[in-house]
């Protein structure tokens, strides 16, 4: 018995590891929910405001609708909070970059230069 019994204590270590992996991973998981639930409640406030007030802040009912659509876990304020940034910043004439005028897609082909062309061709069979 005793070959037995140090078998189940080696083994013991890895499984007890891997339960306080998946409780740190539950714990943690519960706790972004409970965040969830609170910035929900948090953002009710919003609701109350009037279009001007809304505006005033960069948002739109449209913005509180979208928030409020997602899954129960998610955090709305994080929506409201780009839609805010984004009003903010194009308000302000900064982009993220993205003009149509400055994205150049590149060239399908690459460029070969003529005499490069050749000269490989030479080496390699001896012909023009």
């Amino acid at each position: 018995m005793p070959a037995i019994t140090a078998l189940s204590f080696a083994a013991a270590g890895p499984i007890r590891h891997v339960l306080a992996a998946v409780w740190r991973r539950f714990a943690y998981r519960a706790k972004q929910f409970e965040r969830a639930i609170e910035h929900r409640r948090s953002a009710q406030v919003l609701v109350r405001f009037d279009d001007r007030m809304l505006a005033d802040i960069g948002l739109t009912r449209a913005d509180l609708r979208d928030a409020y659509a997602g899954p129960l876990w998610d955090d709305p304020t994080a929506l409201l909070r780009a839609r805010a940034l984004e009003r903010r910043l194009a308000r302000h004439g900064i982009s993220y970059g993205l003009e149509t005028d400055s994205v150049v897609a590149p060239p399908l082909t690459p460029k070969v230069d003529a005499a490069a062309l050749s000269q490989v061709r030479m080496s390699f069979c001896g012909c023009e």
